[in-house]
């Protein structure tokens, strides 16, 4: 479907095919979240091809609705707050991966592929799986913007204002250098 889209419209592309779905299916025990492993193959696909190509920038379509239901995915699932940035060096240093939707919301970009008439392109994996952490995580947080207008976007607005001295990483702030007089490098509101 999308290559003949694209290929109507006259823009140039590449299609990368791997067969990501017979690995997961094999490596992943039935019953298991699947998306992990699927996303971590296809960005490997894409970092390759980008190298073998002299491409530094990997662009992906994630939302602002992907990042908040990510960071309630790794506070409740994996013990870590963490979310998917809108920019992004990879563990290499090689590429750079952009997300140019990061500040958009789920509902606003279906409207505007709705008016645009864009293909929708369904997948059979991600988001098919019974009982499916993401599922509940979307579940949650429409429950809470149905109740409570403008939560999103707080929580949203959170994760931009992060104050590592008052979390528990001692990675991210001294607690153990941590003295109480004025001359302590640390953090200046104490």
């Amino acid at each position: 479907m999308l290559p003949d889209y694209l290929a109507t419209l006259g823009i140039p592309f590449r299609v990368i095919e791997q067969d990501t779905y017979r690995v997961v299916r094999r490596v992943v025990a039935d019953g298991k979240t699947q998306c992990g492993l699927c996303s971590r193959l296809r960005r490997g696909a894409l970092y390759r091809f980008a190298r073998e190509h002299g491409m530094s920038k990997i662009a992906l379509g994630h939302h602002r609705d992907d990042i908040v239901e990510t960071f309630f995915l790794n506070l409740f699932f994996g013990g870590r707050l963490k979310a998917i940035p809108p920019k992004l060096r990879s563990d290499d240093g090689k590429h750079v991966v952009i997300r140019p939707l990061a500040y958009c919301t789920e509902r606003d970009i279906a409207a505007y592929a709705t008016g645009r008439a864009f293909p929708l392109i369904p997948c059979t994996l991600c988001g098919s799986q019974p009982n499916l952490q993401r599922v509940a995580i979307k579940r949650m947080l429409y429950s809470w913007a149905k109740d409570s207008p403008g939560r999103i976007e707080t929580i949203f607005r959170g994760l931009h204002h992060a104050v590592p001295s008052h979390l528990l990483d001692p990675r991210l702030f001294d607690f153990a250098g941590l003295r109480g007089d004025r001359e302590d490098p640390g953090d200046e509101r104490l």
